[in-house]
């Protein structure tokens, strides 16, 4: 036998080898679809959603678009001198001195920057060419946009005529991307007085500062300096491009401000909605000591509701029930709490002739928001004072707002609650295998009574890297039994919703963002699979397979709310390492309707560990393309570790989607 044959005889036999051991690893399974109209069960519309809390500075320094960090000098505390951080000083000791006194013209923020510039324009003291004062890095750099325009708002009070120079600069002040003057006489600034610029950028820079600069002798005060670009989602104030990711989603109710963000360590430190509404000028800020970090609450109670609206979903308010980490409020002293809740449902929903009503209407909404849900307090059941506190709530709201949904925290799940409730909390932080067993979580569930609101749920540990694939293909398991429980789970959302990850308080997390950059975690695409789940009609879905322990499928008809085409929808997770042949057989169709149009969406990679970031943002985000043969009968390739999502066109003269009817044509 000659050298070539040896060769080619080798390589015969390593093929054949090769595709034996891919024969001998993959699996079969079969998937029977019950598409009846009897089979039909409705979803919940309110299925799934997000939550939002004021964590890992989601907000302050991110979904918030407000550039200047502690804008009014109060993140030091109230005494004085203070702490100015993050400000830094333009200039040396001979050329200005720099503190915090009480002088500011808002009483509910006291504490300005003075600034005693000792050096001028001419004499023996001359200040630098670019002058002397402060600047603000921002959160982490400020990313500042060629030909993009910002607004800077800031109140100056002088003892004498001010220049000062506002400019965008990059982070060692070399280059200036946008600047302008305030020029101002003795009189028109001796007493507070605020001023607006705006600068249009000339170059581009994520890492950029706002500076305050003088070559002026004299002493300046300053206070509630803001910068906000001018382009924002909705003109509302919130950052453009992590609001479009959050749309995206269609998320049909938003849960906020938190959390824990909510309960405080201590209450002294808890977020309060009174303080976090009006100009924003006027608002005090508070340290958040659970998360331990200051927020100006520029992102405040009004600007949730709004960020509701704007989303075009249901806003689930989670308020303080006078208990924090760390102390609490008995229940005999509780009702202050109970009417500040009742203030709150009155901003959101009263008159604009009501008392809080009036105050929503003054900030530029007179008509009420659409505020249904409301959770008394945060993971807090089991504490001595909660129920005792929760029925004073309950009355309190039910009396005023019959039809206010409530939301306890006790979990209801395994056994009835002791106390009413319209829905009960459910939050859950586990392994990888834990959670994709918990597929079944809600299978045994009381079919009677309050149902489950999911509102916090996520892989975490060491299966969650920064977001894997791994933990992804878990939550998306965990999701199919969610639909299959629809009836008793009335809505879920993902937490952590963000995270800058220049301050990763908790890990993982749906959507990373620095002052520029933002990508989507695996978790975060899982959730897109299921974004027409909410009021679509989910059918009976059997899976036959040698593999059960590592699949899970569910089947629902949904309708585009683009073209108003009605489309079969069959995801299954692999969570196994073998490949699965998967034939699929589509039973109870009416009669005369097709299945056509097919697409397959998967969400898999070469490693279950994989995770996107800021070099690789795509490497781990589903992959669409035509699906070849799809009908009533098909087969499909699962690959290992893999979330696979068909949509199946449905053609018909007759279908039915939830509880309503509705015909279509064919194509």
């Amino acid at each position: 036998m000659g050298l070539l044959s040896v060769l080619l005889c080798c390589f015969c036999f390593c093929c054949c080898f090769v595709f034996q051991c891919l024969a001998d690893t993959a699996q079969t399974a079969e998937l029977v679809v019950n598409a009846s109209q009897a089979s039909g069960r409705p979803i919940s519309p309110t299925l799934f959603g997000i939550f939002f809390e004021e964590i890992n500075h989601a907000g302050a320094g991110g979904l918030w678009a407000e550039l200047v960090n502690n804008r009014g000098f109060e993140a030091g505390g109230p005494n004085t001198p203070s702490n100015i951080d993050p400000w830094s000083i333009i200039g040396s000791e001979s050329s200005l001195i720099v503190s915090t006194d009480r002088s500011s013209c808002f009483e509910r923020n006291k504490v300005a920057l003075r600034m005693e510039v000792l050096c001028d324009s001419q004499g023996a003291n001359i200040c630098p060419s670019g002058g002397v004062g402060i600047y603000n890095p921002g959160f982490w750099g400020m990313n500042v946009e060629k030909g993009k325009t910002y607004s800077v708002v800031l109140y100056v009070r002088s003892s004498g005529a001010i220049n000062v120079s506002v400019s965008l600069t990059s982070s060692n002040g070399l280059q200036t991307l946008a600047a302008d003057n305030i020029i101002a006489s003795a009189s028109e600034v001796s007493s507070w007085t605020k001023f607006k610029v705006l600068l249009e950028a000339k170059g581009t820079n994520p890492s950029s500062r706002l500076q305050l600069t003088t070559t002026r002798k004299g002493s300046i005060w300053f206070d509630q300096v803001s910068a906000m670009p001018l382009d924002t989602y909705k003109g509302h104030g919130f950052r453009k491009d992590l609001v479009d990711m959050l749309a995206d989603m269609k998320p049909q109710f938003i849960r906020f401000p938190g959390g824990c963000f909510v309960e405080g360590e201590w209450l002294r430190n808890a977020f309060r909605w009174k303080e976090s509404i009006g100009p924003w000028e006027e608002r005090p800020g508070h340290f958040g000591d659970v998360w331990m970090y200051w927020t100006d609450d520029g992102l405040g109670y009004f600007e949730f509701l709004q960020l509701a609206e704007d989303l075009g979903t249901r806003p689930i308010w989670v308020f303080n029930n006078g208990i924090s980490h760390n102390d609490q409020v008995d229940t005999s002293n509780i009702l202050p709490f109970v009417q500040e809740a009742l203030d709150g449902i009155e901003f959101a929903r009263g008159s604009p002739d009501s008392t809080w009503g009036s105050l929503r209407a003054a900030m530029g909404h007179p008509e009420p928001f659409d505020l249904r849900y409301v959770a008394v307090g945060n993971e807090d059941c089991g504490k001595k004072n909660y129920r005792g506190n929760y029925l004073k709530f309950y009355s309190a709201i039910k009396r005023s707002y019959p039809d206010i949904q409530i939301i306890s925290n006790c979990d209801g799940s395994s056994r009835p609650l002791d106390h009413p409730a319209d829905l009960y909390d459910f939050h859950v932080y586990t392994s990888a295998s834990n959670m994709f067993s918990m597929a079944h979580q809600f299978d045994r569930a009381p079919r009677k009574g309050p149902k489950a609101f999911v509102s916090e749920y996520a892989v975490t540990g060491k299966d969650a890297g920064a977001g894997s694939l791994l933990a992804a293909l878990a939550e998306a398991g965990f999701l199919i039994g969610l639909e299959k429980n629809s009836d008793v789970v009335e809505m879920a959302s993902y937490a952590p919703l963000f995270v800058n990850a220049n301050n990763k308080r908790w890990n993982p997390d749906a959507i990373v963002f620095n002052s520029s950059q933002l990508y989507g975690t695996p978790s975060y695409w899982v959730q897109c699979f299921f974004s027409e789940s909410s009021g679509a009609t989910i059918f009976n879905a059997t899976l036959q397979t040698d593999s059960s322990n590592s699949l899970l499928a569910s089947a629902i008809l949904w309708k585009s709310s683009e073209d108003q085409k009605t489309f079969l929808r069959i995801k299954i997770v692999n969570f196994g390492s073998n490949i699965v042949n998967l034939s699929i057989r589509v039973d109870g169709l009416e009669p005369n309707t097709v299945l056509s149009g097919s697409t397959k969406t998967v969400l898999t990679s070469k490693n279950v560990m994989d995770e996107n970031s800021f070099d690789e943002p795509k490497k781990v985000i589903p992959n669409l393309s035509l699906l070849e043969k799809g009908g009533e009968e098909m087969d499909v390739g699962l690959s290992a570790h893999s979330f696979t999502s068909i949509d199946l066109l449905m053609e018909s003269s007759y279908i039915r989607t939830g509880a309503d009817s509705f015909s279509i044509s064919s194509i």
